[in-house]
């Protein structure tokens, strides 16, 4: 690897995301005596604890494990996962299970975007395919045979993007992770480009390829060429990127990338997870947006989100898509989703193809939440996008105003914070769907409203 790989020098996400883009080196070999050789007592490196001794004494990990946990309690970035039963024809109402009892909730972070795993078209062909095929696949596609349902959602994920074939894959991080690390891991000499917010499934499997790489910074097509320029232009080369980011909501400038790519003979990879569905005149994403899907290499998705149900796919030639088949131990070991699930989602993708009655009613009612924000000056980051980041910057108070939302309002935003974004940059993941009401919006509006005073959280300036 050349030092200009080495020079990573831009931002991410987080400490950890910044930990994993980092580039790995093959592990030395270590002989047993060095092994059993006596060493001083390990410190944590990292986190909360970083400098402080490890272990309380020689292989006391329950006490290590609750001094880790504690660590993430102190510093308000304990994640507490509310208990939630969805209720089918009621999106995006739920109930919420507690020690005390049941309460009616309002969900506004779901990321099934439009509300599709509530759509009667999407349940009636699961229920379908499970009264015709049964519950589960039977294993891996490879030992217990590839169920016609996969193959026909493959065909219309293939369709949706203009591309010749499609794999899918038990979720969308299983996808990124599969495909980039066995591309990166098996070209030879390639060389990985990475934009510095990519996901954390991307940038695990740029890592586990132990491909060489480098970092650009986020949406800058000119630092991206001038990266590229410094590589060898003999090297295979990969630019992997996302179209819409999930935290901060903004959109990637594709035509620009695929200009850099394109000029210096690189393939892209392209992350629309949380694209697909939501933009284009069939829901393909920004690139059908924006009309470039024919310039990326591949593409990449999920059926977890706008598409409401769960599972990951990458798009692309029948060569790349076969070659990722054949090559990839995150397909090859890995169980089938259900036929029902598989079936669900290729109503969903149909359904999407052929309505923008979902996409419109969702965009009015961002555009709704949005001017209510401003009209109250809480801060939201401004972007293109359907997300909706409101600005907390405290990890504390973020929480706070999490749980009283849940417990006195009945409103569910979970917290955003480290290591999912940065620490100061504490926020609210606000993600409206076309089926809150105008009196759900008033009543966020109003709870939020107040608990920005209570806090003394800062205004926006209008």
């Amino acid at each position: 690897m050349t030092d200009s790989l080495r020079q990573d020098g831009s931002s991410h996400r987080s400490d950890d995301v910044a930990d994993a883009h980092q580039a790995d080196a093959p592990p030395a070999t270590c002989p047993a005596a060095h092994l059993a050789a006596p060493r001083s007592a390990p410190e944590d490196t990292h986190g909360e604890n970083a400098g402080k001794p490890a272990f309380h004494k020689p292989g006391d990990f329950e006490w290590f494990f609750r001094r880790k946990l504690s660590g993430l309690r102190e510093a308000g970035n304990y994640r507490v996962f509310a208990e939630l039963e969805r209720k089918k024809g009621n999106f995006p109402k739920a109930v919420r299970h507690t020690s005390d009892g049941q309460q009616d909730v309002t969900v506004w972070c779901s990321n099934d975007y439009l509300g599709m795993g509530q759509m009667a078209c999407v349940t009636d062909a699961m229920h379908h395919a499970i009264e015709t095929c049964g519950a589960g696949a039977g294993g891996t596609r490879n030992i217990s045979g590839t169920n016609h349902q996969h193959i026909l959602l493959e065909r219309e994920l293939a369709d949706l993007h203009g591309k010749e074939s499609a794999l899918i894959f038990s979720s969308g991080y299983v996808s990124n992770w599969a495909s980039l690390g066995t591309l990166g891991a098996t070209i030879p000499d390639c060389v990985i480009a990475s934009d510095a917010l990519n996901h954390a499934s991307m940038i695990e499997g740029i890592r586990h390829s132990r491909a060489d790489k480098f970092i650009w910074k986020h949406n800058d097509p000119e630092d991206l060429d001038r990266k590229l320029a410094e590589i060898d232009p003999a090297r295979p080369k990969i630019v992997a990127f996302e179209s819409v980011y999930s935290m901060d909501g903004d959109i990637a400038p594709i035509a620009e990338i695929c200009d850099v790519a394109e000029a210096h003979g690189a393939m892209t990879y392209l992350d629309e997870v949380h694209a697909v569905g939501m933009y284009g005149p069939r829901g393909a994403g920004i690139a059908e947006r924006d009309g470039v899907m024919d310039r990326v290499t591949m593409i990449e998705g999920t059926l977890g989100k706008a598409f409401g149900v769960m599972g990951g796919y990458v798009t692309g030639t029948a060569a790349v898509c076969d070659y990722i088949r054949s090559f990839s131990s995150g397909f090859i070991f890995t169980t089938a989703i259900p036929p029902a699930v598989a079936a669900g989602a290729t109503a969903s993708i149909r359904h999407l193809k052929a309505s923008s009655t979902e996409r419109d009613r969702q965009k009015e009612r961002v555009a709704k939440v949005r001017a209510a924000l401003d009209a109250n000056g809480i801060p939201h980051q401004p972007n293109p996008s359907h997300i909706i980041p409101v600005m907390v910057g405290d990890p504390k108070k973020c929480k706070f105003i999490s749980d009283v939302l849940l417990d006195q309002f009945g409103i569910y935003i979970q917290p955003i914070n480290y290591p999912t974004v940065p620490k100061g940059t504490e926020r609210l993941r606000i993600t409206p769907s076309p089926l809150h009401t105008d009196d759900d919006i008033d009543h966020l509006i109003s709870a939020l409203n107040e608990l920005w005073s209570h806090c003394a959280l800062s205004r926006a300036v209008a």
